[in-house]
């Protein structure tokens, strides 16, 4: 697979040596958004949800993404499937291979199709892997590999199939800790040599694994894991992340990254924020 970063525009360098690159993203609206079922430690079907304040909240996001120089597309979300918001979990697209997502729980399932139809009308091609996967919830592109996460949804035989399909090395990882369900909950690829993580999520074969693939990783503390911190979407140089993560905030300055802030309290009550709600189509 060529570099997906290869044929697009020329990065906006800053300080450190980090730079920008535009971004194709896809949202679904959370329309029909709800907290009707409980299958993550997030999600509380005693509370109520604000579907107004969570499209405004969701929008704000949509629209730093265009203030930022991104393109996103909008999927038509579909009644009856509440989760469709989170859009990270409806697969991985690289190229003209697009990795449909198959859900652990049937109350997502009619998700796979919904995506699997956008992707077709785009020109990609769709591919269904035998074994469960959440599709960027689980599966997160780092240069030319896939950080894969498995333990709680993705089945890691899985994996196996993920890597034929892309033909992309598979770095698998154990996640142990059931709040941190998505790999994308633990861990933030922030360029194409960078990520952070909060290792307790992970089990201590697969936080040996990290720390020697990535010796400069930046490791963040629990007050801003737990808040979903470290559920971002950057570009290389502008990182957005849950605005309660200030901690993160002030490390990736000092690292040389732009964080940017953004307020998702109504979207975290269904167990995700900025990157679960965020699905990146690499070129």
């Amino acid at each position: 697979m060529r570099d997906h970063r290869a044929a697009v525009a020329a990065p906006e360098r800053h300080g450190a040596g980090r730079a920008s690159r535009p971004r194709r993203y896809a949202m679904t609206p959370p329309t029909f958004f709800a907290v009707e079922y409980a299958i993550n430690p997030w999600m509380d079907v005693t509370t109520p949800v604000d579907v107004e304040l969570a499209h405004a909240q969701w929008e704000a996001l949509r629209q730093t993404y265009r203030r930022l120089g991104h393109h996103v597309d909008v999927i038509e979300p579909v009644a009856g499937l509440p989760d469709m918001v989170y859009a990270a979990n409806g697969g991985l697209i690289a190229g003209d291979v697009a990795i449909v997502a198959r859900f652990r729980f049937a109350e997502r399932a009619g998700e796979s199709q919904a995506y699997a139809e956008w992707m077709s009308s785009l020109g990609h091609r769709p591919v269904t892997t035998r074994h469960v996967n959440e599709g960027q919830g689980d599966l997160l592109m780092i240069g030319e590999t896939v950080l894969a996460g498995h333990g709680f949804r993705t089945d890691r035989r899985a994996h196996a199939e993920i890597s034929a399909a892309l033909r992309v090395p598979v770095v698998s990882l154990e996640l142990v800790d059931p709040r941190f369900y998505h790999l994308d909950t633990a861990l933030a690829v922030l360029d194409d040599r960078t990520i952070a993580f909060y290792p307790p999520a992970f089990s201590s074969a697969a936080q040996d694994r990290l720390r020697a693939l990535f010796p400069d990783a930046i490791v963040v503390a629990s007050a801003d894991a737990y808040v979903l911190g470290l559920n971002v979407v950057s570009d290389g140089l502008h990182v957005v992340l849950p605005s309660a993560a200030t901690g993160f905030a002030a490390q990736l300055r000092a690292a040389g990254f732009e964080p940017v802030g953004v307020e998702l309290s109504e979207l975290l009550k269904g167990g995700g924020s900025v990157k679960c709600c965020t699905l990146e189509v690499f070129p």
